[in-house]
């Protein structure tokens, strides 16, 4: 069995769904990592007479959550359909990958 040619559509949309995924997953490290930092720095301030604004590490979290799904999302999108479109391309050139189903 031979892939000859994949819909540049079809494999643009699992790798935005996949990235958008993986972007949800790096944002939330973001943000856990932005609100522990936010809490260190502002009570290390506190002794100094002023600290952080208590909302700032939350505002970066919550960005993160949202920011990074979607431009990871994009961005896959659009590699994706840039991938396969060259995978067609060369696949016509080369020959298609073969693969072995039992």
């Amino acid at each position: 069995m031979v892939i000859r040619r994949v819909r540049v559509w079809s494999v643009a949309k699992i790798a935005g769904a996949t990235y958008a995924a993986l972007g949800l997953l790096i944002g939330l490290m973001f943000a856990a990592f932005s609100m522990v930092g936010a809490g260190i720095a502002s009570a290390a301030r506190e002794g100094e007479g002023g600290g952080l604004p208590a909302g700032l590490g939350a505002l970066f979290g919550v960005g993160a959550i949202i920011i990074a799904p979607i431009f990871y999302g994009v961005c896959g999108l659009i590699f994706g359909a840039i991938g396969a479109a060259l995978y067609n391309l060369f696949a016509g050139m080369v020959g298609g990958v073969e693969i072995e189903v039992a």
